[in-house]
């Protein structure tokens, strides 16, 4: 909410004039040459601010600052700022009141500068909004789709990396085990059967020789 409230300047122009312009017809261009542009009917200060994405073009007093009339304007180009089709130092507003009830008016700078900051001003201001668009829609798309494909990533290493452990681990014990079996059985169970047979071959010959001797 506090961006939306908050008011920046975008453009300030000292003199800008006003002028009553005919019944717009349809089918034909704009064209300041069909206004009394020798005669304007107001004179005052230009004020472009942005609240939010929504650019205000303020017509005010010089001195007093007061406002004259305003044009909220969405879009540029778009209805309510409208370039003319014989100069670029003149424009048409849609002003707008407090009620919501609008009327056409002709403006004009005495210098093409001026004109020229002023369009740069809500290009810009527009050119911002279209970024803030995209990147709004780039955010929420995307949720779903890297999602997909990093769950499947982490899905296959997990599996593989689990499959390569255990292996590991089961061969290892079976290996050490049967190497650690092996040596002992030649070194400490077949030493005792020759020496109890050798006593046995020591005792049995003085035994039978006694008999027989005797």
């Amino acid at each position: 909410r506090g961006q939306f409230e908050y008011e920046s300047v975008l453009c300030v122009k000292p003199e800008v004039n006003v002028y009553r312009i005919p019944p717009r017809a349809s089918n034909r261009a704009i064209r300041a040459a069909d206004w009394k542009l020798d005669a304007p009917d107001w004179t005052g200060r230009m004020r472009v601010t942005a609240r939010g994405k929504v650019a205000y073009v303020k017509l005010e007093d010089k001195i007093s600052g007061e406002l004259f009339a305003q044009a909220p304007v969405e879009e540029y180009p778009g209805i309510a700022v409208e370039t003319v089709s014989d100069s670029s130092r003149y424009f048409v507003l849609r002003i707008q009141d407090d009620n919501g009830r609008s009327a056409f008016i002709g403006i004009g700078f005495g210098d093409r500068g001026d004109a020229f900051d002023f369009n740069v001003a809500l290009q810009d201001h527009f050119k911002w909004v279209k970024q803030e668009n995209e990147l709004s829609k780039q955010a929420q798309a995307p949720d779903t789709t890297p999602k997909l494909d990093l769950g499947f990533k982490e899905g296959q290493t997990i599996t593989l990396n689990i499959g390569q452990s255990k292996k590991k681990e089961r061969s290892r014990p079976q290996s050490s085990g049967g190497i650690g079996l092996l040596p002992p059985p030649p070194g400490g169970k077949l030493a005792p059967p020759p020496s109890s047979r050798s006593t046995n071959h020591n005792t049995q010959p003085p035994a039978g020789g006694s008999d027989t001797g005797r």
